[in-house]
């Protein structure tokens, strides 16, 4: 057995099991070891139920007195049992899950680990975990890795699966030299990859966790650098001339643009114009005019008679910017030639945007990944706008080159990222800032509350449904876990409905579910057909919701306060006041000077800046805190530093052996070929 081994060749995975681990993007034994887990649950010393305190993780001692029951409220199985010792009790509850029951038997010891929490003067705790003493006394003293897993596939499996591996001494090579791991103190990469999944102690984790986040960005920047090369200087083929062009429309808009906006459109046409093409990231804020900068760069390549296309990172989001473009148009009174592809359409529809793309060879063409389907063929496409979550390197270029020349490459990011670190991460692109907010915009009125202000939280959602407006109500979690801690989308979404009135339609949403699950949610939302939506932070880049005035973020002080920033900007879009509740669920004095950050300002560049000061060396225990790209450790502003150190080693290698041709480098070599190998697949290119 080796790394190559399908994930069957492990005693103990059979088919079906095979499946699961496949819909987690597992296939072989390399697949397992190079996936991390998401965080890790250590377990405190046991305590008797008298001994207990509302609002911390706990593991109580529970003697079964009275049989579980189970009982039925609306369309859910509760199952509740009661502990008491002297005076005091403590009700411990499960959602949907009726087999619990039996679990505790009459007259036995066990210990229940999870939350504790005060509901109308009763301390309770919801979903915990089941241990008897002894099972508990062994994993006590362990941080205990818990992983992403989809329905049917348990913790204990994959920690089991990944036991067998570690005991067949199964080993990834090592492809850092000893001088670079000497340098930067990191550890021998087979030692990280162990200590990451069963960590002897928090120090053993923190070495292992600082190897492969070093290695994450090290991989990415080399091979952005390596791509930089091979494709920076590429001729511009389509030099489009913008004279005069945007002034009479700039006239019809109903409002002026920003001076950051203009003089991020100057920059644009200068490229568009130069010697080679485009090459040019836009950093914006949330809400700071991105979506008109990116249609009137498709005008002005438009009007030269080239095509051009953006590609959305939802479907929802794309037939958004179509509406959006075709308004634009209107207002304008352009007559432009606009065609929305995308994976979901009929084969009559596809049929019929792939005839418009070949029959006008000026339209604008809008969609989400569908843009690179083979039959998706196009007629001098000269550029190409593409969300940060679809981050544009060469290997995609050069797919949308095979139809055509090589297009302008515009990448819009709404991700507030100081700037000593955009030219580290998009460093083969031109970075232009929009750093002003258009004046129109009322700012969001923010609050940080205790969880005892949730009831006042729900009222207030209450009379912004009932006065016609919309409301977000962020979870970290999709559902009840035996060991992550916080709030779930599916169980709060029942808590919901239980206290807004009937008339007020309760839906969720989360990664899980399928893409076209997940757009009838988006466009019930968006049409006001649901009112409130709790969501886990999918809806972080999302459609534009106007009507929605509320953003509700529970346990706010798991997330990092750019995702909080990027959140809070799905409300304050429309011309009604909007307002952002961050439920702190935490008695730390940390957690709420964070929090106080963005209490106090809504500059989303000098929260990240705030952001990289006050991250601690131990945050990573819990959500990974910056989603724009797709690292499974790394975080750009906890660990900034591991990211300059990583940026300086790969341009010395770069400059040493820029080709990595040289013998101490072959190891490296294939390492690089192997991450753009996945990253090509990830993409389906």
């Amino acid at each position: 057995m080796d790394i190559t081994t399908p994930i069957r060749g492990i005693k103990g995975v059979g088919a079906k099991t095979e499946q699961l681990f496949q819909k987690t993007g597992v296939y072989t034994v390399g697949d397992i070891l190079l996936r991390f887990p998401r965080e890790y649950a250590k377990y405190p010393v046991p305590i008797e139920i008298d001994n207990a305190v509302a609002g911390a993780k706990a593991a109580v001692i529970l003697h079964v007195e009275n049989p579980a029951v189970v009982k039925r409220a609306r369309s859910m199985q509760i199952t509740i049992c009661i502990g008491s010792l002297g005076s005091t009790q403590m009700e411990f509850i499960w959602f949907r899950m009726p087999y619990v029951r039996n679990s505790l038997i009459k007259g036995q010891t066990y210990i229940l680990y999870g939350s504790v929490q005060d509901k109308n003067g009763r301390l309770t705790m919801e979903q915990p975990s089941i241990y008897t003493p002894s099972q508990y006394e062994a994993l006590s003293d362990t941080l205990q890795p818990i992983y992403s897993l989809t329905t049917g596939l348990t913790n204990n499996l994959y920690k089991k699966t990944l036991h067998q591996i570690f005991d067949q001494s199964i080993l990834l090579k090592e492809y850092l030299s000893v001088e670079t791991r000497e340098k930067y103190e990191l550890t021998e990469y087979n030692y990280a990859v162990s200590q990451v999944h069963f960590p002897t102690d928090f120090d053993s984790l923190t070495k292992a966790r600082r190897r492969l986040v070093f290695d994450e960005f090290f991989l990415f920047i080399l091979s952005i650098q390596m791509q930089k090369e091979h494709g920076r200087k590429i001729e511009n083929q389509y030099q489009i001339p913008c004279e005069n062009l945007l002034e009479p429309l700039l006239d019809k808009l109903p409002y002026q643009l920003t001076n950051a906006q203009l003089r991020v459109l100057s920059e644009i046409q200068k490229d568009l114009q130069g010697p080679y093409i485009m090459q040019r990231l836009i950093q914006g804020d949330v809400g700071s005019g991105k979506t008109i900068i990116a249609f009137l760069a498709m005008y002005l390549v438009s009007s030269s008679g080239c095509q051009s296309a953006i590609m959305a990172p939802t479907e929802v989001l794309a037939a958004q910017h179509y509406e959006t473009f075709s308004q634009y148009c209107e207002l304008f009174g352009i007559k432009a030639h606009l065609v929305l592809l995308t994976g979901s359409m009929t084969a009559k529809q596809k049929r019929r945007a792939y005839e418009r793309m070949q029959l006008f060879s000026d339209a604008m063409i809008i969609g989400t990944h569908a843009l690179f389907q083979e039959k998706a063929v196009y007629d001098s496409l000269a550029l190409v706008v593409t969300d940060e979550q679809h981050r544009f390197g060469v290997r995609q270029r050069e797919t949308f080159s095979l139809k055509g020349q090589s297009p302008h490459i515009l990448v819009m990011s709404a991700t507030p990222i100081p700037r000593t670190l955009a030219i580290i991460l998009y460093g083969d692109l031109d970075i232009s800032v929009i750093d002003e907010v258009p004046a129109r915009r009322l700012p969001i009125k923010n609050c940080v509350v205790g969880t005892s202000w949730r009831p006042n939280a729900y009222e207030f959602i209450r009379r912004e449904t009932a006065a016609g407006h919309q409301a977000y109500v962020i979870c970290p979690l999709v559902e009840a876990s035996e060991h992550a801690e916080g709030e779930n989308v599916i169980d709060y979404c029942e808590k919901l409905k239980q206290a807004l009135p009937p008339d007020v339609e309760v839906a969720f949403l989360h990664g899980k579910m399928r893409s076209d699950m997940k757009n009838r949610i988006m466009e019930s939302f968006a049409a006001n057909e649901i009112q409130v939506l709790v969501s886990t932070t999918v809806v972080e880049v999302g459609v534009n919701v106007p009507n929605a005035t509320v953003m509700m973020i529970e346990d706010a002080q798991r997330f990092g306060l750019a995702q909080l920033h990027q959140l809070r900007g799905r409300v304050g879009r429309g011309d009604a006041q909007s307002y952002c509740i961050m439920m702190n669920t935490s008695d730390s004095k940390d957690s709420g000077k964070r929090l106080d950050v963005l209490n106090k300002t809504n500059d989303g560049f000098q929260i990240a800046s705030e952001d990289l000061k006050m991250r601690g060396p131990g945050d990573f225990f819990g959500i990974r805190q910056s989603g724009s790209l797709e690292f499974q450790l790394a975080d750009i502003y906890q660990d900034a530093g591991i990211l300059q150190d990583a940026s300086k080693e790969a341009q010395r290698i770069l400059a040493l052996d820029p080709k990595l041709e040289l013998p101490e480098h072959e190891g490296l070599r294939m390492k690089i070929e192997q991450y753009s190998s996945r990253q090509s697949e990830r993409l389906n290119l």
